[in-house]
């Protein structure tokens, strides 16, 4: 009783640091404003958000495919907010954390509970808490989707946990409930089903029998006493992560056949998610045909960002809102990427006996990030920070099982272990704390993006919109120019080059920019109206 009351301890405190860590790094978003990018989409310029949860604007969030997606659930979350604080920002900034905080808490949790290791939990979840990767996910109001969906992807987990541990209808039932709940939140979650098998075999290891670890029948070390052996067998299996409990270790095992069945309502709903998902984005026009991006470059860029994801993951740099997809990346990229992600899975699952951790956290990292890899292009970027949100959790699994495991007769493994954690764990919310600094207002996170990349005629675009806002014309008038001499068919640009050009009362170059965008895109309405008036006025000066 005395030791399981001390584990309790550990854990609370535990929990505390990471809340108290999180709340340092993040909570100058109290004063931060929203962004005109998505944010004007999902709030700010909403009216179905802004006046709060009414049954109408419920029934819209449950049958509108409004900014290329179905996720009511993370429209009545925008409605609730707007509700309880109407349009300031500080608040709805905080709600994002308060979930990211959640989140944090569960996966440490769930963690400890599979796998009774303390310490790899606790640096697994500090990592995600304090990760610059993150910092997208949880600053970006828009990016709800995110942190909620995540909630329930925890929940989910947690509740399969408790089902693994004693299988019951009324269990099983709360995993799938909670998993429709996050399909709800934000598609992502279509990869959980999966992670769940993955989980079966580590560290639940629901798909191979176990020999009970006080089985002392192999006598090969008969000079150690039998209780001390039995010590030192159950403590390494406690820090691989093999077992928690030692009944469930020899518990009778669902045959392989059920486990797999068990998953299949979740597959179902996972699939039913991904059909509404591609038809709501194909309506509203984010889906990019075959022509925009070829089958073979969206393989090319998936390959090589799959390698640029881990490159930031470990050493987070040049971190920006949006990486513009520049097209076909060098062959000597790509070739690479091939390289070296074959020769890591390869030998990764050689060592899966012995490592299991390493294969379900690579696996993890690969197959979690399948949805939003770019085989089915939605925007113009090439990756995005908010897509590692989920993924990371395999990385850090990795590292923070392999590492020890690596180091296993290091007499000083502990205490350097412990140092090169804390200092990590200092850096990364260094960096942390700074990158969500640029999150402050648009002028801010646009020039940071603009800095930190090159040829990003969306943001030059967004740039454009903000500096015309504020009457800077001048300054607008260049950044759309940018815009369009990095992409000449950007229609909006065009049109929105025209609006500056017309507000200086250069007539006559605003109706060619307007007659510009509408041959790149003959449908397009707000760009034959400006057109239409810039002609009567035109007309009338004549």
């Amino acid at each position: 009783m005395g030791k399981k009351r001390l584990n309790v301890r550990y854990d609370l405190l535990v929990m505390l640091v990471l809340v108290l860590a999180t709340a340092v790094v993040y909570l100058q978003l109290n004063n931060y404003d929203f962004v005109n990018f998505d944010d004007d989409d999902y709030v700010t310029e909403n009216r179905h958000v802004q006046t709060g949860l009414t049954s109408g604007n419920i029934t819209w969030a449950f049958t509108t495919f409004h900014a290329g997606n179905w996720h009511p659930l993370t429209w009545i979350s925008h409605m609730l907010d707007c509700q309880l604080f109407g349009l300031k920002p500080g608040l709805h900034h905080l709600v994002n954390l308060f979930f990211h905080m959640a989140n944090t808490l569960l996966l440490f949790l769930i963690l400890r509970r599979m796998t009774n290791a303390l310490w790899q939990s606790a640096f697994v979840a500090a990592l995600f808490a304090l990760h610059p990767l993150h910092v997208e996910s949880v600053a970006w109001v828009a990016e709800r989707k995110d942190v909620l969906s995540t909630f329930f992807w925890m929940l989910t987990m947690g509740a399969y946990v408790f089902y693994v541990e004693r299988r019951e209808l009324k269990r099983y039932l709360l995993a799938l409930f909670f998993f429709g709940l996050g399909l709800m939140a934000k598609p992502m979650l279509v990869t959980l089903p999966f992670v769940l098998l993955l989980l079966d075999y580590w560290p639940l290891r629901r798909l191979q029998m176990e020999k009970p670890l006080a089985d002392d029948s192999v006598n090969s070390e008969k000079f150690v006493k039998p209780h001390r052996k039995k010590k030192e067998r159950r403590r390494s299996a406690i820090r691989a992560g093999h077992v928690s409990k030692p009944e469930k270790q020899i518990r009778q095992q669902p045959a392989i056949g059920h486990i797999i069945l068990e998953k299949v309502p979740f597959f179902v709903l996972s699939l039913v998610s991904s059909i509404v998902t591609y038809m709501a984005q194909q309506k509203g026009g984010a889906v990019r045909s075959l022509q925009s991006f070829p089958l073979t470059t969206r393989i090319a860029n998936a390959l090589v960002s799959y390698c640029g994801y881990i490159g930031k993951i470990l050493w987070p740099e040049n971190l920006a809102l949006l990486y513009p997809h520049s097209g076909m990346p060098p062959v000597w990229k790509v070739i690479g990427a091939v390289l070296f992600l074959g020769i890591i899975t390869f030998l990764i699952i050689r060592t899966v006996k012995r490592f299991p951790w390493l294969t379900v956290g690579w696996l993890w990292y690969l197959g979690t990030l399948v949805p939003v890899i770019g085989l089915v292009q939605v925007g113009m970027q090439a990756m995005a920070d908010r897509y590692t949100y989920v993924p990371i959790i395999g990385v850090l699994i990795m590292v923070a099982w392999g590492v020890p495991e690596l180091l296993e007769k290091w007499r000083h493994r502990n205490t350097a272990l412990a140092t090169v954690t804390v200092v990590m764990l200092c850096i990364f919310s260094f960096v942390t704390w700074k990158q969500v600094g640029y999150w402050q207002n648009n002028t801010t996170l646009f020039k940071h993006t603009l800095e930190k990349t090159t040829n990003n005629p969306i943001i030059h675009y967004n740039l454009g919109n903000l500096l015309a806002s504020q009457g800077k014309f001048d300054d607008a008038i260049k950044q759309f120019r940018e815009s369009i001499r990095i992409s000449p068919g950007y229609a909006k640009a065009h049109n929105n080059l025209g609006n500056a050009l017309l507000y200086q009362g250069r007539l006559d170059e605003a109706i060619g920019s307007y007659r510009e965008a509408l041959r790149i895109n003959p449908d397009y309405v707000i760009a034959q109206k400006n057109l239409n008036n810039a002609l009567a006025m035109h007309n009338k000066k004549q």
